[in-house]
């Protein structure tokens, strides 16, 4: 798997970050409110045409040449800011099938008809509402910054990733024949962990899913006579009994391999023996050779019980999802992650010691196939509220995953504003790793850190000059940038508030972007605190301020300037979360379970991978941990015995 052929310094990949991140305050109610709206209004995968609208028109308002109607429902948004790699942000847009169960004052209560004619709720129970309102945000945020970096930015919001065939679907399209071939993918996915936490691992991140319809035919009749028939449903009963065995006694204990029957239906009143019966089954493990184990064990029992039962017809088995393996590439992993590190400090990046065995079509984007695939890298951002952590039950931060309400629950309900802020930086920082080195875009200004620009500086970015015929042509329709929006007034240096004068909102109809949510709602929320107050970014650092005033870095040799992190994620955390942030800080983790739980996440096997070089000055630039020097962590020892060390390509 090739690298992005350039090296990445995670310090200033951080920097850069704390400068595009000052201007997050202009742009976060309109983050937050578009986050508010697509909970509201969810649509089912290959449906989501008005959160393809909404992401198209942020886009075009922020100056992408914009595409809409790519393998369906999919939107890619081009940004060309001179030389230099083409970095690819991604997030899925749809929704889940799912009654929501959460209270909040913004749930959900549509419905919708499904593939099947039924009419059932619509959940965004994954957190896709929350990857696309930071999509956005980032692409909002980097289009203001431009002076930061160069290259190309390409945004892709992608339909139909729990059906997991909209990646596929986009590249069948054309997505990388008509608007160029990506350098680094970089993707990002709620998880069950403490929100702002950020989680990594390289090599095998996520799992291998296939899913599997079964038709079984029997012969019907009366249900007093069931010796004149052929029953279906004690066969789907059988088979559901004979599958549970595949994982205990046919897979090596050595390998992660899961079968779940999700869905069976049969008959229609209690006195009728139907005729046929119907099973979903879903399987999940980390290499292609247990994939086609568990295949082979579906197909050998479902054909020997309805062979046992005196079927006269042959069962149906037939597999209509699939995705591979999700294998972050290693060196680009460690870019990034350092990055992170630099950025957030050791206390909200991990290590994932394990892959998920969830599953995401994101890896296609990766073209694995190919003789020379795309490298990727994907993480976690946590989302749970610290008030929900803290109580539940268990004694690791395993256990305590495992006792929250998490993805594809009714329950699942994110810490908006720390997981969004928490998001919008990850991404933003990540995609900096790469459009953000030595050489700014010497065409365009450097904005004082500490100030946000007026007047024609903020202006918003010019519409994009290109003589690229698909900015114009082939398959999905084509927008124009739109007008550069209306500049706010000058604001003062402490950015502890928003701008005075008008704000810039999105063109079309505002009931669309409900801004952030009222106090009222707030108050009715039981997992929302109040938010952070004073400068979310912390006092101006006078050796950064000198650094960038004079328009270039300081030199590998030369000592790294304060990270900004700590003041950072300080806003993250939020009122809510200060105690158990402060304990954290002050070393009095013993009364917290969060801090302990942290603090296990972070030591020993579980240490962040190794940069891929050593970052100038202080390792990864951020602030000192509790009672020591902020060394960095030993690398991991490889160990190439792992059951999945084979399988890792």
């Amino acid at each position: 798997m090739e690298t992005v052929p350039h090296a990445v310094d995670p310090n200033r990949a951080a920097q850069h970050g704390s400068v595009v991140m000052r201007l997050l305050d202009e742009i976060f109610p309109l983050v937050e409110g578009v986050y508010v709206d697509l909970h509201k209004n969810p649509e089912l995968s290959h449906s989501e045409q008005r959160t393809a609208s909404v992401v198209a028109e942020w886009l075009t308002r922020t100056g992408y040449e914009v595409h809409k109607g790519v393998g369906g429902n999919g939107v890619v948004g081009i940004l060309r800011n001179g030389p230099g790699p083409t970095v690819m942000l991604r997030a899925d847009m749809d929704a889940l099938p799912l009654e929501e169960k959460t209270g909040l004052p913004y749930a959900s209560t549509a419905k919708a008809v499904d593939d099947e004619g039924a009419e059932v709720p619509v959940m965004h129970a994954c957190g896709h509402d929350a990857h696309t309102a930071c999509l956005v945000g980032v692409a909002d945020l980097l289009s203001e910054t431009r002076q930061e970096w160069t290259g190309t930015l390409m945004v892709v919001a992608q339909p139909g990733e729990e059906t997991l065939d909209g990646a596929q679907g986009m590249i069948d399209d054309g997505l990388y024949d008509r608007f160029g071939r990506p350098d680094v993918i970089l993707g990002q996915h709620l998880g069950p962990q403490p929100a702002g936490l950020i989680s990594h691992r390289a090599g095998i991140i996520l799992g291998a899913a296939n899913a599997y319809r079964v038709r079984i035919y029997g012969e019907g009749g009366h249900a007093s006579q069931p010796h004149t028939t052929v029953d279906p449903v004690l066969i789907a009963a059988n088979i559901v009994s004979r599958l549970q065995g595949v994982v205990s006694r046919e897979i090596s204990p050595s390998e992660m391999a899961v079968l779940t029957v999700g869905r069976i239906q049969a008959g229609t009143k209690a006195n009728i023996i139907p005729d046929e019966a119907y099973l979903e089954i879903s399987t999940r493990a980390l290499n292609e050779n247990v994939t086609n184990q568990l295949e082979r064990a579906i197909e050998r029992i479902v054909r020997a019980e309805a062979a046992a039962s005196g079927a006269g017809r042959e069962p149906e088995v037939e597999r209509f999802q699939g995705s591979g393996v999700t294998h972050n590439d290693p060196v680009s992993t460690s870019d990034v992650a350092s990055s992170h590190l630099a950025y957030f400090g050791e206390e909200y990046v991990i290590h994932l010691p394990d892959p998920s065995p969830s599953t995401e079509d994101f890896c296609r984007f990766g073209l694995p196939e190919d003789p020379q695939p795309i490298p990727y890298v994907f993480w976690f951002v946590g989302a749970t509220p610290h008030d929900v952590w803290e109580a539940a039950s268990g004694d690791t931060p395993y256990e305590k995953m495992g006792n929250v309400p998490s993805n594809h629950s009714p329950y699942f309900s994110p810490a908006r504003e720390p997981t969004l802020r928490a998001g919008l930086a990850a991404l933003t920082v990540a995609a900096l790793s790469y459009l953000g080195g030595e050489n700014k875009n010497p065409s365009r200004p450097s904005l004082p850190p500490t100030e946000v620009p007026a007047g024609p500086a903020f202006a918003g970015p010019a519409p994009i000059e290109t003589s690229d015929p698909r900015a114009t042509t082939g398959g999905g329709e084509s927008l124009a940038p739109a007008e550069a929006y209306a500049a706010p007034d000058p604001v003062a240096d402490d950015l502890t508030g928003p701008p005075p004068g008008p704000q810039y909102v999105p063109s079309g109809p505002q009931d669309a972007y409900p801004g952030p949510v009222s106090p009222a709602e707030s108050e009715s929320d039981p997992l929302a605190g109040p938010p952070p107050t004073g400068s979310p970014f912390g006092e101006s650092n006078d050796a950064y301020d000198s650094a960038f005033l004079a328009s270039s870095w300081p030199a590998p040799d030369e000592p790294a300037v304060e990270s900004t992190a700590d003041a950072d994620m300080g806003a993250v955390m939020g009122e809510q979360d200060r105690e158990p942030y402060d304990e954290w800080r002050n070393g009095r983790g013993e009364e917290s379970t969060l801090s302990a739980d942290m603090a296990a996440l972070m030591d020993g096997e579980m240490a962040p991978p190794p940069p891929s070089g050593p970052p100038a000055g202080p390792a990864y630039g951020g602030p000192p941990p509790m009672g020591g020097a902020h060394d960095a962590p030993p690398p991991p020892e490889v160990d190439d015995d792992r059951p999945d060390s084979q399988y890792r390509y």
